[in-house]
């Protein structure tokens, strides 16, 4: 749960290095992350959650291609 929150950077980039080596390895990591960039920097499938109802899915790649996607989920 937001384990980027109120770390370090070069804490953040350990944490980052250690998930791409688990996802290397063939783990599967449930992550939940309000930092887009890092999320998107390790996970290949994004969930919006909302009042504990998934509301949307999308690959990394449908991110980056269609970033306004998430913008009325995320802004407020």
């Amino acid at each position: 749960d937001e384990p980027t929150e109120g770390l370090a950077p070069v804490i953040v980039q350990h944490i980052q290095g250690v998930l791409l080596k688990l996802k290397s390895l063939g783990y599967t990591v449930l992550l939940v992350e309000q930092s887009l960039d890092f999320a998107m920097s390790v996970a290949d499938h994004h969930y919006v959650v909302e009042h504990g109802q998934v509301v949307d899915q999308l690959s990394t790649e449908d991110l980056r291609a269609q970033p306004d996607r998430l913008q009325h989920y995320l802004s407020v």
